[in-house]
């Protein structure tokens, strides 16, 4: 009794939460077309009324399309008990969820943190751009590194010509001779490309000021208030202009001038004739314009193996910024609102939950209404006629089993004929009894 009484009560209370389960179910799947709406509208082009009409149309068919489907579910899998049939409805359910998620959930996520997955991506491209900037001015300061080695040669060259003017340091006669001449030369050039450094340092300096104020107004629209796209776009903007600053501060390192000029330190190199009034004067000032000559030589191979390795240094990639939708950016950066992809899929699957609740309950009930007699489901009325019935069947039987006996008693008379209408006569209607 306990058993069946379970089961009645356990049907019972489904038939009382079947309206409260409908009316869930058009709650979710309305919500989940309202999210499918607001996601759908970024990716429409058009009028304001097409895309109105058009998002409207699909968040309706969004709708209907999972009210439907969970519906049945709910009618069709708490009754089917077979394993076979239960396998197949479980696959259904998987498949049917899964086109769920691909046409309403993550646009439903797109409207839950799609403004705040569009900051993140203009968050994310600007600390790329920021280290594009970074990464540009330095490769273009590099090659003020050789400025101390060029101001030393420079300074060593001025030196020994001012030593041998003014005392005869290198050939033992002093005052302004081809000796002089010569390392006055060295000395101007390698002055020129000092100059030629520190001018390229103003222009480095002026374009890299220029990229960090375009970062900076970057980073204002990263995080000012306001709809987002329309800030996505002005960053857009800003983007463009900025590649186009860094790649400019790729343009203006001075390494490959410094190669250049280290190269016809060398190359160029035209020692003047000895111009001593005597042969041993001239001998010397033709010996010191030779060591001249291989200082100079190898001042030019450090200088140009320097800007080599300068030059060597990996440029920095052309970067383009690439706008996206408010669905495209939280499908990119999906790791980063694992939430609100949470949250979406759980209003289209949470359905699910009760399919799987219905079945078990029907399960339960069926089981434990098997072993119900169905005498615990007759009412005081149905009792008594049935055994009103099986007490006229009972009398019948007997009648029935002594006329066989009286006719097994006798095989040889024919039967009599008065017994057909006693028999007939004994066989009381069923409607008869019932009335009773």
């Amino acid at each position: 009794m306990r058993n069946g009484a379970r089961a009645s009560e356990i049907r019972s209370q489904m038939t009382n939460v079947g309206a409260m389960t409908h009316f869930a179910l058009a709650i979710l799947a309305l919500a989940s077309g309202v999210y499918t709406y607001l996601g759908v509208r970024s990716l429409l082009d058009g009028s304001a009324s097409q895309i109105f009409f058009a998002a409207i149309v699909y968040a309706s068919a969004v709708s209907v399309g999972i009210y439907v489907f969970w519906a049945y579910l709910m009618r069709f899998f708490p009754l089917i008990i077979e394993r076979s049939g239960r396998l197949a409805l479980i696959g259904v359910m998987i498949v049917g969820g899964g086109m769920i998620i691909a046409m309403s959930s993550w646009l439903n996520a797109a409207a839950l943190a799609g403004s705040a997955a569009l900051e993140q991506h203009l968050a994310v491209t600007l600390e790329e751009y920021a280290g594009d900037l970074d990464a540009a001015h330095g490769r273009a300061l590099s090659a003020e590194s050789l400025l101390p080695d060029v101001q030393r040669a420079s300074e060593r060259f001025s030196r020994l010509a001012e030593d041998e003017r003014s005392n005869g340091a290198l050939t033992g006669t002093s005052g302004s001779g081809s000796v002089v001449q010569l390392l006055g030369q060295m000395g101007a050039q390698l002055d020129e490309l000092g100059d030629a450094i520190r001018n390229s340092r103003t222009q480095t300096e002026t374009l890299f000021e220029k990229g960090r104020a375009h970062l900076s107004a970057m980073r204002t629209l990263v995080s000012a208030p306001g709809p987002v796209q329309p800030r996505a776009d002005r960053y857009a903007e800003e983007a463009v202009t900025l590649s186009g600053v860094i790649a400019a501060l790729q343009e203006t390192s001075i390494a490959p001038s410094v190669k250049r000029a280290a190269e016809d330190l060398s190359i160029g190199f035209i020692a003047p004739i000895a111009d001593g009034l005597d042969a041993n004067l001239a001998a010397r000032q033709s010996q010191i314009m030779a060591t001249v000559e291989s200082s100079v030589e190898a001042q030019s191979q450090a200088l140009a193996q320097a800007a080599d390795e300068i030059m060597a240094e990996p440029r920095v990639a052309s970067r383009r910024f690439q706008p996206l939708s408010s669905a495209e950016a939280v499908i990119r950066y999906a790791s980063d609102f694992a939430p609100s992809w949470a949250g979406a899929i759980s209003i289209d699957l949470l359905p699910a939950m009760l399919v799987f609740m219905l079945a078990i309950a029907q399960n339960v009930s069926m089981r434990e209404g098997a072993i119900q007699a169905d005498a615990e489901t007759m009412s005081a009325a149905d009792m008594m006629r049935a055994l009103a019935v099986y007490r006229e069947m009972s009398s019948l039987e007997g009648q029935a089993d002594a006329n066989l006996e009286v006719t097994k008693s006798a095989p040889d008379e024919p039967p009599a004929e008065q017994d057909e209408p006693v028999l007939k006569n004994s066989v009381t209607p069923i409607s008869s009894i019932v009335k009773k």
